[in-house]
């Protein structure tokens, strides 16, 4: 038996084995970069110029990929970051040495939180200033990639123009193998500048293997779940990304277990099923349901703080855990691990779990969700109720909505139902401002046929506006709200809980004449009020392009639960 395997090669043509011999002069490092990203399929690259990374810009005027830029590295950082999230592609990002690349840092933890394949590119100073030497070059780090080590999933460092290939394709496999996160690849101006020989690069691949369930542990979880009296499932932000709900859906109907979606994972559980739990993690009466579960399935969920009631969560029955990161398997409670993607994992599941029918679990649901709206309704927040309700009603189906870190999202984590996978995303994978607008411009960017909505506050809105001037120069169809309350509304809601003031100057704010500021952009804008949010939305999302709503308002959170 023969172990030549030479023959199962691509053979060339005789035309791309001329290609390859008298590739086209004029091309550079940079075209490198730009044929690699084309090879392996991307279509669209975000990011930000710099003098050192000026090679790859000049050769994207030599190929067929769309360039989007922003007006802040951090900002390209959190489009890319959606761009990825929304459709399961990798984004690449492309920037500039030292402080362009450090300005992307807090958009590439998101990325990492959230699972988001953003594979970032960007310049280094001449190879002859690698290594720790001190050679003052502009923009100069003593190590770059030790500053994204700790964020990103995989760091790669180019010496050479023979290297880009591998080192980007690397980096893409690293990016989309589950879980998906952000990669970084350094390469030095001068083999960005530097002519190149080399053929032009084709036939990339780079496909990532999926972690497979292990057959003898989803037999186990099988035989749990068959023999439960009171199965559940949490259902978290995996569900989504490995576009299982309709697995999720089959195997909970077929255990008739109830199901709480995590605020990564929502739209990942039919939000008005009778089996739906909604997501009212931050709630004692969610927390108690979830801990009198015999058996408990975690699936695409770490049991992070958000997801534990701030850790408050103790689980009294078994617990079952599908994850696609090991490191989070078991990393907050003793479980069966399986170390698996959802989909793969809910599938097998499916071929081996018994039907289990439990006619009272729909009124059990029913008892928890009732009891959650009294808990809401004793505190008189009708306002936040009728803000959440009127976003909802203004927001067509299929519209994803980007969440910054301000009280309505906050509320919108818990009571927004979103009514397809993979449409509400937030900034809660690590917290930081400036999320919603930009991300909505790369959702936008990744399909311009239906609108996207932005919601974030006006702490919050300053982080972003420079992107008006994205918005309106490539004329994406992005809605911004602006929740106006002068301020940096939720930290004035802790300090005061925490200290019982506010230091002078800390949380309030001067801001701008929202309105006028967009319109001297020549984006439309609206002020509005609770009463007239809806028809304001639903307008604005309606008509092409960008705009802006702001809604002055001072809004409270709900009581929680976990103090």
């Amino acid at each position: 038996m023969s172990h030549d395997h030479h023959d199962e090669r691509p053979r060339l043509t005789p035309g791309q084995l001329a290609a390859a011999l008298n590739p086209p002069a004029g091309r550079n490092g940079g075209d490198l970069v730009v044929e690699t990203l084309q090879g392996l399929g991307a279509t669209t690259v975000f990011g930000l110029p710099g003098q050192h990374a000026l090679g790859v810009f000049d050769a994207l005027r030599r190929s067929s990929l769309t360039y989007v830029g922003l007006r802040v590295e951090n900002n390209a950082g959190f489009a890319a970051d959606a761009y990825g999230r929304i459709t399961g592609e990798v984004a690449p990002l492309l920037l500039s040495t030292g402080p362009g690349a450090l300005t992307s840092l807090a958009a590439l933890q998101e990325a990492a939180a959230a699972s988001a394949p953003v594979l970032a590119v960007s310049s280094q100073v001449p190879v002859a200033g690698l290594g720790g030497g001190r050679h003052g070059y502009l923009h100069e780090l003593r190590d770059q990639k030790a500053s994204f080590r700790d964020v990103v999933k995989s760091v790669h460092t180019v010496r050479a123009a023979s290297q880009i290939p591998s080192a980007i394709a690397a980096a893409w496999e690293s990016a989309l193998t589950a879980p998906h996160g952000p990669v970084w690849v350094e390469i030095p101006q001068d083999v960005l500048l530097a002519e190149t020989s080399l053929p032009v690069v084709t036939a990339m691949d780079a496909t990532p293997r999926e972690p497979q369930a292990r057959p003898e542990l989803i037999a186990a979880a099988a035989g749990l779940l068959s023999r439960a009296e009171r199965p559940a499932i949490i259902a978290g932000g995996g569900v989504v990304r490995s576009d299982a709900s309709g697995k999720l859906l089959a195997l909970a109907e077929r255990l008739d277990a109830p199901v709480v979606t995590t605020f990564g994972g929502k739209g990942a559980f039919p939000w008005e099923h009778p089996l739906s739990l909604q997501s009212w993690l931050e709630d004692r009466w969610t927390t108690d349901f979830l801990e009198s579960a015999d058996v408990l399935l975690v699936v695409g969920s770490g049991l992070g703080e958000l997801s534990s009631n701030y850790h408050t969560f103790r689980p009294r029955g078994r617990l079952i855990q599908i994850e696609a990161d090991a490191g989070k398997l078991e990393s907050n409670h003793p479980a069966l691990g399986i170390h698996a993607d959802a989909r793969g994992a809910l599938a097998d599941l499916l071929d081996t779990v018994g039907r289990r029918p439990d006619p009272t679990a729909p009124e059990r649901v029913r008892a928890v969700l009732d009891a959650v709206r009294d808990r809401i309704a004793a505190q008189e927040l009708t306002l936040e109720q009728r803000l959440v309700a009127s976003v909802r009603e203004a927001l067509p189906d299929t519209s994803p909505s980007f969440w910054d870190m301000t009280i309505l999202a906050y509320w919108a984590w818990s009571a927004f139902g979103a009514r397809r996978p993979n449409t509400m995303h937030s900034a809660q994978g690590a917290g930081g401002l400036g999320y919603g607008f930009p991300a909505a411009l790369g959702a936008a960017v990744a399909d311009r046929t239906r609108p996207v909505l932005a919601v974030s506050g006006d702490g919050g809105a300053m982080y972003s506006i420079a992107e008006l001037a994205t918005a309106r120069q490539y004329d994406l169809p992005v809605t911004w709200l602006i929740v106006d309350d002068g301020g940096y509304g939720i930290l004035r809601e802790y300090m005061t809980d925490a200290f019982g003031a506010t230091a002078a100057g800390v949380t309030e704010l001067t801001r701008p004449d929202f309105v006028a500021l967009a319109e001297s952009f020549g984006v439309p804008a609206v002020r509005t009020t609770p009463e007239k949010l809806a028809d304001d939305l639903a307008k604005a999302l309606a008509e092409p392009g960008p705009s802006v709503v702001v809604l002055p308002a001072l809004l409270r959170m709900f009581e929680p639960t976990h103090l």
